[in-house]
């Protein structure tokens, strides 16, 4: 017995996740209130009953393996999950990958009044007040923009103008939209086949899913940087800061020549930076790095990532050199 849940994510107040449940009247709806997790203390309602759950430690992933995987696991049938703000739709499908929990649509609210200034702002979850944990150093923009681009559909809550519209083309390129005023409930009949129903990236996948367009329009852009030839490790580092400003999104798979056998995973959203380990190439080594700009020049981006890759001289002493690398210590196993 395991449900078939639908997400709704959302960094502001909504009733998106009511309004499905209504529509659906043999479903359960399922609500976590976060606001209390670094003292420990998590409210889960379940069809308006109140449940207050003491944990050991506060923490998103504890409340996902100890009360939501489980509750999920012993219901059979609909399931609408409304996500509290701080929660990213694919951690919450990378604690349910293991489970027989089918995962039927991720719907994100986007606040079209809001939703450009948090992409591309540096505030933290601590700066709003809202981090899940002591160590929760995640922004803003990094949830936000996590939200959107691993939905199925997006609800959004007014008209958006041409730069958000543009954006959302290049971010989640094949989920519909609807206004927060229009049938809701139709999403559900509306996504497309290729629809990722809450599938994760291995980090090998392709980093354009959905195929977005990749010419400009209203300033947003896209750059998709390839190359056969590893970065310096330092020379990266340094030109860090060009994919942090005037960017909504940067994904990449890269390849540094003091790591040759490492994929290492590059992402950042706003001002938010995190790299990752994904384990040894499954192939031959490349470079491959997606950037959605906003008001960064495509050009010079592609120009300091041309930059760092190393030489040939540096090329045919690879072997023999012995690199600074700062990403040593700095990255981590990629967390979902």
């Amino acid at each position: 017995m395991a449900a078939r849940v639908v997400l709704v994510a959302g960094f502001t107040q909504h009733d998106v996740a009511d309004e499905l449940w209504r529509a659906s009247p043999e479903s359960s709806l399922v609500r976590h209130d976060l606001s209390g997790l670094a003292e420990g203390v998590v409210r889960r309602w379940r069809d308006g009953t109140l449940t207050v759950l003491e944990l050991a430690h506060g923490c998103v992933s504890c409340t996902l393996r100890l009360d939501l995987v489980p509750l999920l696991e012993g219901i059979d049938g609909r399931v609408i999950v409304h996500l509290d703000p701080m929660l990213e739709p694919e951690a919450v499908c990378f604690a349910l990958a293991e489970t027989e929990v089918e995962v039927e649509a991720v719907v994100t609210v986007v606040d079209t009044a809001t939703w450009l200034d948090d992409a591309t702002g540096t505030d933290s979850l601590a700066d709003r007040g809202m981090r899940a944990a002591e160590n929760d150093e995640r922004t803003v923009a990094q949830v936000v923009v996590g939200q959107a681009e691993f939905a199925d559909a997006l609800v959004l809550t007014g008209e958006p103008g041409p730069v958000l519209t543009a954006v959302l083309d290049r971010l989640s390129p094949t989920a519909p939209r609807r206004l927060a005023t229009d049938d809701v409930a139709a999403l559900l009949h509306a996504l497309p086949p290729s629809a990722r129903r809450g599938e994760l990236d291995d980090g090998f996948g392709s980093l354009l899913f959905g195929r977005p367009p990749l010419e400009p329009a209203h300033g947003v852009s896209v750059v998709h940087f390839t190359d056969r030839r590893p970065f310096h490790p330092m020379r990266l580092h340094d030109c860090i800061g060009v994919l942090l400003e005037g960017v909504v999104r940067v994904r990449g798979r890269v390849w540094i020549a003091s790591q040759p056998d490492a994929a290492l995973w590059l992402e950042s959203a706003g001002g938010g930076l995190r790299v990752g380990n994904l384990g040894p190439w499954e192939g031959e080594q490349d470079q491959e790095v997606v950037v959605i700009t906003q008001s960064a020049d495509p050009a010079h981006i592609t120009a300091a990532l041309r930059s760092a890759l190393v030489t040939d001289e540096e090329l045919g002493l690879i072997t023999e050199l012995d690199f600074a690398d700062p990403f040593t210590d700095w990255h981590e196993e990629l967390e979902l």
